[in-house]
């Protein structure tokens, strides 16, 4: 069997017909010295035709029946790199049905239907994009870049072929993974040897039309690009989507060969880990790649590889061991109907255990389902990684009694209490001077003349009283920040707290402009209805008293007739009667006056807590919501199995 060395059919549909054209066109050197097997289409001969099979792939006449010609077979060896089947294949008869092959086979190509993820995924990922959407300006962009990364992919992934499956074999220095590219190619594809590292850059084999974009997504070249040639048409069909690539060693001594080896695991949509019985509990195997992609296990399969070198039973124990640090690295196995990875023992060189690995990859790139299962854990990962700037294990926000609590502090900043207290004295104050003795009230006006008439206090009249106003603003506000941010993840909890920073700016002098507006009403204060009735009572006892004095006067001059009892008990009514009702007016002045430094208590401290809620609560509310959306967007993206790992992280 031999392989067909150049690029997909999907690449230049129009090769084929357009091959007479350039039969005389020279061919690169660089095709014909980069793999043993790639020297054929320099060695086809003057017709073309050979060029044209190489590029195209054998015709399903020839796969179907490899044996029909002794000669092919026989002069296998024939021309430089071992290409003489190629050269007199093409100068068969089957040359001649080519054009309608390739003219079906490129119609076919552009048929291939993307990929489509199921409700589930699509789901997930939007949420994820909404969550990375949410977030821009509360997290730095490289906590966000895996994310980003995550759905870029996807979304580049479900644009190219739904009908294919790429798997990448990757080991390290001296596993064999060549060796088992090419077994399962079926020919000698990826150059094998003692020599390290052999494979320098990736090679991709692909068993069907259509994968052209998918090869080029990997950025693998089509001169590394193969196409095997299988030996019965039904293996074919087992494997039909498998897009193999063989990949640089994972340990290799340039550096160029391990980025590349990270870069493609990145895009693939499985991946076979080839270890030896020498290496396969290599640290920087567990540790670099096979625990954090513990996830990926159901895309998983490890190999262990050259079991012919192990005696006896040694092979077994040397697999229950490999099984063993799997199940420490976190990497569920596919034992017993379980999804997982798959762990099989096998031996590239002589072929044992070989066939029950293709009988594996069949299954698995028949299901068509290891891209979706791929993007999948990519999303259980970004989830997980982003555990610590979303999730927290309890209640967080700002509590009933935080609220009610900053209120206070501002209300007692501004000196609500103060003024409530103001108020209330000065509406006893006016309720003496309308209902006290005109002389009591004489000697008050003379004494308060200078004072202002409506009893105004002026609340932060001192520069230390400013300056403890404004320490108790920003104390009220670090307090509630520290509440409302208590529990969160450090990024939304610097939100949050930045957000009460911000709304704090002006806070203190927003609070004067409001001690002023809200504060006592310009005027006198409101007077009950019983106060004109108080005022003529009062009016009447003055009246008594001068009548009484008078009566006396007129008495000493002997105006009138002696009559001390009379004018005696009229002075002493007026005299007694003026300040009982005084003092009267002053008990039942009580209630109105504490209602009245109430009611302008609750105004001021409604004032107060009205601009902190504008200028403070609000914003801070505005982040807690905003923290809600993207906890329930994570929620979303972390899924019942994906949320069960991160919450035990």
């Amino acid at each position: 069997m031999t392989a067909v060395t150049d690029q997909d059919h999907t690449e230049h549909p129009d090769r084929r017909g357009d091959a007479p054209h350039e039969e005389n066109k020279p061919e690169r050197d660089d095709r014909a010295h980069d793999h043993p097997g790639e020297g054929g289409r320099a060695a086809a001969g003057p017709s073309g035709q050979g060029d044209r099979d190489s590029a195209d792939g054998p015709l399903r006449g020839d796969r179907a029946d490899p044996a029909a010609d002794p000669a092919r077979r026989a002069g296998a060896g024939a021309g430089p790199g071992g290409d003489g089947p190629v050269a007199r294949r093409a100068a068969g008869d089957a040359g001649a049905e080519q054009p309608a092959a390739a003219e079906s086979r490129s119609h076919g190509a552009r048929s291939v239907p993307p990929l489509a993820y199921d409700t589930p995924l699509r789901l997930r990922l939007d949420a994820l994009r909404e969550l990375v959407g949410l977030s821009r300006t509360r997290l730095d962009s490289r906590t966000l870049a895996e994310a980003g990364r995550i759905l870029e992919e996807a979304a580049v992934r479900r644009r190219l072929s739904g009908q294919h499956t790429v798997v990448a074999i990757a080991g390290a220095t001296g596993s064999g993974k060549s060796q088992l590219f090419n077994a399962l190619a079926g020919v000698a594809i990826s150059e094998t040897g003692v020599r390290r590292p052999t494979t320098a850059a990736p090679i991709a084999c692909s068993w069907s039309d259509g994968a052209a974009n998918l090869v080029e997504r990997l950025g693998i070249p089509p001169r590394l690009r193969r196409r095997p040639l299988q030996a019965t048409v039904d293996a074919d069909e087992r494997l039909r989507g498998l897009v193999l690539v063989d990949l640089p060693d994972h340990d290799s001594a340039a550096v160029q060969h391990r980025e590349q080896v990270d870069r493609v695991l990145a895009l693939v949509d499985a991946v076979i880990w080839v270890v030896d019985p020498e290496k396969y509990a290599d640290a920087m195997l567990h540790e670099r790649y096979l625990r954090p992609m513990a996830a990926h296990a159901e895309v998983m399969f490890v190999v262990l590889n050259q079991i012919d070198r192990l005696p006896g039973e040694a092979a077994e124990q040397v697999l229950d061991d490999l099984r063993r640090l799997l199940d420490e690295d976190g990497i569920a196995l596919g034992e017993y109907g379980e999804p997982g990875t798959t762990v099989l023992a096998l031996s590239a060189l002589t072929g044992d255990g070989v066939g029950e690995l293709r009988e594996a990859l069949s299954r698995f790139v028949a299901e068509r389902g290891a891209p979706a299962r791929r993007i999948s854990a990519d999303v259980d990962i970004a989830a997980a990684r982003l555990w610590p700037v979303y999730a927290t294990r309890r209640r967080a926000g700002l509590s009933e009694a935080a609220r009610e609590e900053f209120s206070d502090r501002l209300a007692d900043a501004v000196g609500a209490t103060a003024a409530g207290e103001a108020a209330e004295r000065a509406w006893l104050r006016n309720a003496n001077r309308a209902c006290g003795t005109p002389w009591l009230r004489l000697w008050r006006w003379c004494q308060d003349r200078g004072d202002p008439v409506t009893g105004r206090q002026m609340l932060r009249g001192q520069p230390d009283e400013e300056v403890t106003a404004r320490q108790r603003v920003e104390q009220a506000v670090r307090t509630v920040a520290d509440r409302a941010s208590d529990g969160l993840p450090a990024p939304w909890a610097q939100a949050v707290r930045e957000a009460a920073v911000r709304g704090s700016q002006g806070l203190p002098e927003a609070l004067d402009e409001l001690a002023v507006r809200a504060g006592l009403p310009p005027g006198r204060p409101p007077r009950p209805g019983w106060w004109p009735v108080a005022v003529l009572a009062q009016a009447a006892m003055t009246v008594l008293q001068f009548v009484g004095g008078l009566w006396l006067l007129g008495q000493i001059i002997g105006v009138a007739s002696p009559n001390l009892g009379v004018p005696v008990l009229l002075m002493a009514i007026g005299i007694v009667g003026g300040p009982l009702i005084e003092w009267s007016c002053r008990m039942a002045a009580r209630g109105p006056a504490r209602r009245y430094g109430q009611e302008a208590e609750r105004r001021l401290r409604e004032a107060a807590s009205g601009c902190g809620r504008a200028r403070v609560l609000d914003p801070v509310a505005a982040e807690l919501l905003r923290y809600r959306e993207v906890r329930e967007q994570y929620g979303r993206v972390v899924g019942v199995g994906a949320g069960a790992r991160s919450g035990g992280g």
